[in-house]
């Protein structure tokens, strides 16, 4: 075959397929917007009206996925559905799975029980939802792992080799359960967080009073930000629930990397750096945008449009994962949505919305106020980089995330923008 150099190009500058697609995403954006219809209407605006909130988000991805999809027959999940091994042949592996599995289970159970902050706040609800669905999953598991190892072409795994190991039975990788407990630890830490979450910005968008909002800018602006927050967790909350093969959505890897781990985990509770009074506080002596802007009616609307829009982009970014939304792993490489703009969106979106919000070189107090919050604001920006780097050494070792950054390195706005900044050759 003749090389050809303009169809060789032309191969370069196709853009990878996505591992989700934007169906998924605008299923469950409709179900979760005819949910919020149905809350507003009838004032249902508590925990559980939230979490049906969740319910009505993550359903129709499932029916889209599976029935239109199809994705429990993509080769990535590691199912083989025309298998007709027995569950007598698969018996013993499925019941050394189960108890590395409930071991796995036990560990967060006593880790949640061991931190006191767990059982305050709104992480209360949070442990009450999970020690509701505990006996359900601990009885589910049987039946569900007994069959879905007949159809996997390597039932062995992680859960597999820690019970293994737990028993005695034979020798296994440590690689192996160092990989499967990363996994959980990630589900663990970050699934009882958005629990916690979920209920406080639900109630407070369906509470809303309408005829304030749509009489005053910054109402209407705020309020349109607390609704962008309530897509991000709900999607966010589907995606840790919905961690399952048959929807080829489940972890691949968790990211090895303690800086990874570091730089996350002090973005959240009860380690997060950046809350009042902490070492990253960048609060002290400034106000936020409406104090700046008071009183000048078209800078605050054109503000807080901008800042509807940042916090837009931030929830696509979540959308655009479908129910593979998760921190620190690897679940599937996205190429569309704001991804095909930048590598990381959510995380631009973010910190440019604190910076417009929070205006940290303005105080209130003394320039060394101002000058203190500026550099905080800065070390923040720091901090989401260096976590987008370490996400980048992970999803780096996948071939198909290289060709998306070399693609997106060409292509993407973003890219593209901060090379011409800083006078590199776009290659």
């Amino acid at each position: 075959m003749l090389h050809d150099p303009a169809l060789a190009q032309a191969a370069k500058e196709v853009r990878p397929k996505s591992a989700v697609s934007t169906g998924v995403g605008v299923a469950g954006l409709v179900g979760l917007l005819a949910w919020v219809a149905v809350a507003r209407w009838f004032r249902m605006d508590g925990p559980y009206a939230a979490l049906m909130n969740v319910v009505c988000c993550g359903l129709p991805m499932v029916v889209w996925s599976v029935f239109v999809d199809k994705v429990h027959r993509n080769p990535t999940t590691g199912i083989d559905w025309s298998s007709t091994t027995s569950w007598r042949e698969t018996f013993d592996i499925s019941l050394t799975k189960i108890a590395g599995l409930w071991v796995t289970w036990v560990g967060i159970a006593i880790v949640y029980g061991m931190g006191r902050f767990y059982w305050q706040g709104n992480y209360a609800f949070a442990m009450t939802m999970l020690g509701w669905a505990a006996p359900l999953l601990f009885v589910g598991a049987i039946p569900y792992v007994i069959w879905l190892d007949r159809k996997l072409v390597e039932p062995k795994d992680g859960a597999y080799a820690l019970g293994a190991w737990l028993m005695g039975t034979e020798k296994v990788d440590p690689e192996a359960i160092y990989a499967h407990l990363r996994s959980w630890a990630v589900k663990g830490f970050f699934l009882a967080f958005m629990l916690a979450i979920v209920p406080p910005g639900f109630g407070e968008f369906i509470r809303a009073d309408w005829g304030r909002v749509l009489a005053d800018p910054v109402a209407l602006a705020n309020w349109l930000i607390t609704f962008m927050f309530v897509i991000d967790v709900a999607f966010a909350t589907v995606g840790y629930v919905l961690t399952m093969r048959p929807l080829d959505s489940h972890i691949r890897s968790a990211n090895p990397y303690a800086a990874a781990w570091t730089a996350a985990l002090i973005c959240y509770p009860p380690f997060v750096l950046m809350d009042i009074g902490r070492p990253l506080d960048y609060h002290q002596g400034t106000a936020d945008w409406t104090h700046w802007l008071a009183g000048q009616p078209v800078l605050l609307a054109l503000n807080g449009a901008v800042l509807v829009a940042l916090t837009a982009i931030y929830a696509w970014a979540t959308v655009a994962f479908g129910f593979r939304f998760s921190n620190l792993t690897h679940r599937g490489i996205l190429t569309h949505g704001p991804y095909a703009v930048s590598r990381h969106p959510a995380y631009l979106s973010k910190n440019l919305f604190w910076w417009l919000a929070t205006m940290p070189f303005l105080t209130t107090g003394t320039l060394v106020d101002g000058a203190r919050a500026t550099l905080l604001m800065m070390v923040v920006g720091g901090v989401y980089y260096w976590r987008a780097k370490t996400e980048e050494w992970h999803l780096g070792e996948d071939p198909a995330y290289q060709a998306y950054s070399q693609w997106i390195a060409r292509n993407g706005a973003v890219p593209r923008f901060f090379a011409w900044v800083a006078g590199r050759k776009v290659v």
